[in-house]
């Protein structure tokens, strides 16, 4: 990432904002459906595992690391960063503290809205687009800042939310629209885009990832032949439709092994292993532990972790 800037008034402004509706840390939805913040006080050393939803994110205090397959991918209050599609992602925030937190306004990105502003943004045709890649890292603009800011000034007054917020939610998306990364984020909406078809085979994968795949039914859904399909699918998401649904169900069972104290050999089998040693590798690899000194050291970890 680049050398840390100094922090605009713009972004100074938006982040007394966030503080307000994030007391501590978390993440906190605003009135408004989509629109959330997050805080952080830490920096975390370890990677946090989880699927990304399709969002646009603009951090105004702090930094954090993303990693999509072998790509990473940093951003801090100078740049803006979205998503695509759903994307099982690790992540770490790289610069926080109690003093001055970590602090992130997303906005979760809808297909509908974001096809209907293609047309008004692009009248004559989207321009072809060489890079379809799910993250998207641009330099923070000022214009959406200041519209980012005003739509969390629109939080007290809720009247004025009601009416006014889808306004500038748009203004929102319209300027991220023209702005160098827009053409990327008008596939989302679009059906005759790779994006889009990948976007409906992601939704199926990750409503049913403890489900046998084919990946020539999944293609079918994206409307595409198999071998485009893979193609694309690498594209966006980097990597292959079978890796992405083993991410699924390795993060979905390790979850149910801490929120629902189950053991390993009843989780990998509620997220679609029939394998109990090909489960155990496979997490051990992608984690760096076997399932039960994973667990036990995270337990361990959130134990001795200091009250918020």
């Amino acid at each position: 990432m680049k050398t840390p800037t100094e922090t605009s008034p713009d972004v100074a402004a938006l982040a007394d904002l966030l503080k307000a509706y994030a007391p501590h840390d978390g993440s906190f939805e605003l009135g408004v459906p989509g629109l959330h913040v997050i805080r952080r006080s830490r920096t975390t050393a370890e990677l946090i595992h989880g699927v990304q939803q399709s969002a646009l994110c603009i951090v105004a205090q702090g930094a954090k690391s993303v990693i999509l397959g072998r790509d990473v991918y940093e951003y801090d209050a100078a740049h803006l960063i979205a998503f695509s599609v759903d994307v099982p992602v690790a992540s770490r925030v790289t610069r926080a503290s109690f003093a001055e937190p970590y602090l992130c306004l997303r906005l979760d990105l809808d297909p509908q809205k974001i096809a209907a502003l293609v047309l008004k943004v692009f009248p004559h045709g989207l321009p072809r687009v060489q890079d379809s890649g799910a993250v998207c890292i641009a330099r923070a603009d000022a214009r959406i800042i200041n519209a980012a800011t005003r739509l969390i000034e629109l939080m007290a007054q809720s009247g004025d939310a009601e009416l006014l917020a889808p306004l500038v939610i748009d203004e929102v998306l319209i300027r991220l629209l023209r702005s160098p990364v827009g053409t990327r984020i008008a596939q989302i909406g679009l059906a005759n885009t790779g994006v889009y078809g990948v976007e409906k085979a992601v939704s199926w994968l990750r409503g049913n990832f403890s489900r046998p795949m084919k990946v020539e039914e999944l293609a079918e859904l994206a409307h595409m032949s198999v071998s485009s399909f893979h193609q694309h699918f690498r594209s966006v998401t980097s990597m292959s439709p079978l890796q992405y649904q083993k991410v699924l169900r390795l993060q979905e069972a390790r979850n149910l092994m801490l929120s629902k104290m189950m053991d390993a050999g009843s989780a990998s089998q509620l997220v679609g292993y029939v394998s109990a040693s090909q489960f155990s590798r496979e997490y051990g690899r992608f984690f760096g532990s076997a399932p039960t000194k994973d667990i036990t050291m995270l337990r361990e970890r959130v134990g001795a972790a200091p009250a918020e």
